[in-house]
């Protein structure tokens, strides 16, 4: 099918209605038929609004045989093959599943799904309540009624689960419910075709990975890696209309458009060499669809959720990157409540996979639109600043104006928002980044000044390494590049903020961490421990 001048499918997650309504599809049906030949049950996890459901809905009409809506895609030849048959196909999608009223009600939820697709099928169900009897019903009769065996697709196998990240005992009994439910595949497995199924993460204690036969996990598989998103060379291909109209309206060329979008979107990686990067299609789709840069994916979900997450662990935005990570426990991270956070963050999305050091992997954000996002929701739902929304555009005035004084004041302010709680709570501890221990302090205060950057959708480049050093932060805004190294002085230990500041000063001299820059504005900055705040300060 030609891709010219179609439409941009955002939000679709059906692939009849994308195929009939004519929308770009970038056609990852290749994968789709390799997994049919060589195995019969699979797991495929990936962050939400990353097109799990649409690789579901794409199986269910491959497997109905919907040969009207593959012509021109890989799998077409496949629907044409001497040997195939369609099959019934049994499509759960948990996402669904009503969480917020009860267990009673959760379950209820279930039971209607099963009883629904058996509508479908023309398959009528015994009047238990059960959601797995019902599950194990609807497998029983739907073979005995087509004669032949089913497909069962499961979307979001743990939606009802990771609802509750905050809420260990509501967890718990989520758990027993799935489990209970998702036992019925593995008894079933002789009346069963083929299964595919989706979730964020595997999670042990959920029961599909220990009361079904062992899906073959293609999460972290280099040959899967590109499943599900979309690699820049398939932006080029199926994208270049709107590639040439965005760039148009921005007026750039359509080669800078692409840098942008690279550092903007681009750089999930799914593989257990980090070496494929991907755009998030949600991200990828709006930002074509409305020619904006923006946060489209973290305003997609449940931000809430995740600020409450941070809040509750006393977590900061930059503690994570570059945390080195073992393959073992990128493919079986583990359950929400006993993994460590920025397993979860992994989980969820946040984080993503990047070549590490010795063998290891290593997590950071992926790109510039979820590090921007995840420090707006830190000042936003963390640091609870009131100012936040106000002295965005006063930041963005100083910046542009080379208004030391100015920018002083907005760090200050922000500064002085830190919950005393949070304070207490991360001098418990020191943090390592990239190997050099800061004390937590400083790290704090460090972090708190970088999200803050940010969230204003300024550039900023911690720990740029010169050849003689590293300066704390690069900051570039309206033309103006920042050199700026921050100390802290601690009163207890008899440390003056004035002398601080003079060796912030000196560092930045001798180090020559200003000279890759033309005519920027260096500034030394001493954060006097007992107040919290700079009380000293100099340019140069």
């Amino acid at each position: 099918m030609e891709n010219k001048r179609l439409r941009l499918p955002v939000g679709i997650q059906t692939f009849e209605k994308l195929r009939e309504r004519n929308c770009v599809y970038v056609d990852k049906t290749k994968f789709l038929v390799d997994m049919i030949d060589n195995e019969d049950i699979y797991f495929l996890a990936r962050p939400r609004r990353f097109g799990k459901s649409l690789t579901v809905s794409t199986f269910e009409a491959l497997f109905s045989g919907r040969k009207d809506l593959f012509k021109g895609l890989y799998a077409e030849a496949f629907l044409n093959r001497p040997d195939f048959t369609p099959s019934p196909v049994i499509r759960l999608d948990m996402s669904k599943a009503i969480t917020d009223s009860g267990i009673d009600e959760l379950k209820k939820t279930i039971a209607k799904q099963v009883r629904d697709i058996a509508d479908e099928l023309d398959v009528t169900l015994s009047d238990c309540e059960s959601p797995g009897a019902l599950f194990d019903d609807l497998i029983i009769r739907t073979t005995k009624k087509y004669g032949q065996k089913v497909v069962v697709l499961l979307d979001e196998y743990d939606k009802p689960y990771t609802d509750f990240v905050n809420d260990a005992v509501m967890a718990e009994k989520v758990r027993n419910v799935l489990r209970s439910f998702y036992v019925q595949i593995k008894a079933n497995d002789r009346h069963i075709r083929f299964t595919f199924i989706t979730g964020i993460s595997k999670f042990t204690r959920l029961g599909v990975f220990s009361a079904m036969n062992t899906p073959f996990d293609i999460s972290l598989m280099p040959q899967y890696a590109a499943i599900c998103g979309y690699t820049e060379e398939e932006i080029i291909k199926y994208f270049p209309d709107h590639l040439k109209e965005t760039a148009k309206k921005m007026k750039i060329s359509k080669k800078e458009l692409l840098k942008k979008m690279k550092d903007y979107y681009n750089g999930f990686s799914f593989d257990s060499k980090a070496q494929t990067r991907l755009y998030n299609p949600y991200s990828t789709l709006s930002f074509f669809a409305e020619k904006e840069w923006y946060n489209y994916w973290i305003d997609s979900g449940n931000s809430q959720m995740i600020a409450d997450y941070m809040k509750n662990r006393h977590l900061t935005v930059e503690q994570f990157r570059y945390m080195p990570i073992s393959t073992d426990l990128a493919k079986s991270p583990g359950d929400m409540d006993t993994a460590p956070p920025y397993v979860f963050l992994y989980q969820s999305g946040y984080l993503t996979l990047r070549p590490g050091k010795d063998g290891l992997l290593a997590l950071d954000y992926p790109n510039t639109e979820v590090l921007n996002s995840m420090s707006k929701l830190f000042m936003r739902h963390i640091v609870k600043t009131i100012f936040f929304d106000s002295f965005q555009q006063e930041l963005y005035v100083a910046l542009g104006n080379k208004d030391v004084e100015k920018v002083i004041l907005i760090f200050n302010r922000l500064l002085a928002s830190i919950p005393y709680d949070d304070y207490v709570k991360a001098i418990e501890q020191d943090v390592v980044f990239e190997n050099f221990r800061f004390p937590a302090q400083e790290w704090l205060y460090r972090s708190c000044i970088l999200s803050l950057l940010h969230g204003c959708g300024v550039m900023v480049h911690p720990e740029v390494h010169t050849n003689l050093g590293r300066t704390d932060l690069v900051v570039s805004y309206g033309g103006v590049t920042w050199v700026i190294e921050i100390k802290v002085a601690y009163r207890d230990k008899g440390e003056e903020p004035a002398k601080k500041v003079m060796e912030a000063i000196r560092q930045i001299e001798e180090k020559n961490y200003a000279k890759l820059y033309a005519d920027p504005v260096c500034v030394g900055l001493a954060i006097d421990d007992s107040v919290r705040q700079i009380t000293d300060w100099k340019d140069c």
